[in-house]
């Protein structure tokens, strides 16, 4: 019995010689940090997008302002919604922020207007969902400017999967501060292929054109002005009616 006392006695000792032993002070201090790290900041988004800038900036070849780029991405558990059944609604924009990384390195753009004294900044963005990304899944995201104007660049992505499905459809609209869209656009064709390898865009396509119009409605009802006046629709003829007769010029 007096054994079992002493045995007793000791091993609340032993058990903190052993913790000492294990978990030394420096150690605790880098977990304690590492968790303040991690529970502050989204270090993995960081980590990728500074890999992804290095990559294309230096190890991968340049292209023309209207090419299409692409970049290669998994769908891993960390980026699965709480069913743990396929990609979260809300990690294919975030995926969009290295592919459009991508681009503006490649294409010299975010140099250039950088260089210019101007910035970019996501003005409006809209995505369409065609089909889930299971876990595990390599797909495709394709980056490519569709129009510009004077202050905006607008450009849609695709998140191609296996077989070449097209899983998603995003458009998105960047804002060029403090200097010219245009300008930086046509910049950049002759400075990548004195304006000759592609048809230039002349016309807004008319989905894009409808979305726009969506963002300017919304923008007129948050000021509290009044709505925009919007292309009136054809009038449907009546039976027996003819069109009118333009009058000449």
């Amino acid at each position: 019995m007096e054994t079992l006392d002493r045995l007793l006695t000791i091993l609340p000792i032993y058990e903190r010689k052993m913790w000492t032993v294990c978990m030394p002070g420096w150690v605790s201090v880098v977990a304690a940090g590492a968790l303040i790290l991690y529970g502050t900041i989204d270090v993995a988004y960081f980590a990728r997008m500074m890999y992804t800038v290095a990559k294309a900036r230096y190890f991968k070849k340049k292209v023309c302002i209207l090419d299409t780029t692409k970049v290669n991405c998994w769908c891993l558990l960390n980026d699965v919604d709480t069913l743990l059944y396929h990609m979260n609604n809300a990690r294919y924009l975030r995926e969009l922020d290295f592919a459009r990384a991508d681009f503006y390195e490649r294409t010299g753009l975010f140099l250039n207007i950088k260089a210019a004294g101007g910035a970019l900044a996501q003005a409006a963005s809209t995505i369409r969902y065609r089909r889930y990304l299971k876990p595990f899944t390599r797909f495709t995201i394709t980056s490519k400017v569709i129009y510009w104007d004077e202050k905006t660049l607008f450009m849609e992505h695709e998140f191609i999967g296996p077989g070449g499905f097209v899983h998603a459809v995003a458009v998105c609209r960047q804002r060029i501060i403090d200097t010219s869209a245009s300008a930086i656009v046509e910049l950049l064709l002759q400075l990548h292929c004195s304006g000759t390898c592609h048809p230039p865009i002349e016309k807004m396509p008319p989905e894009l054109e409808l979305w726009v119009q969506s963002n300017e409605l919304s923008s007129a009802k948050l000021r509290g002005a009044s709505a925009p006046k919007l292309a009136p629709e054809p009038k449907p003829l009546d039976c027996g009616e003819t069109l009118p007769t333009p009058a000449s010029e």
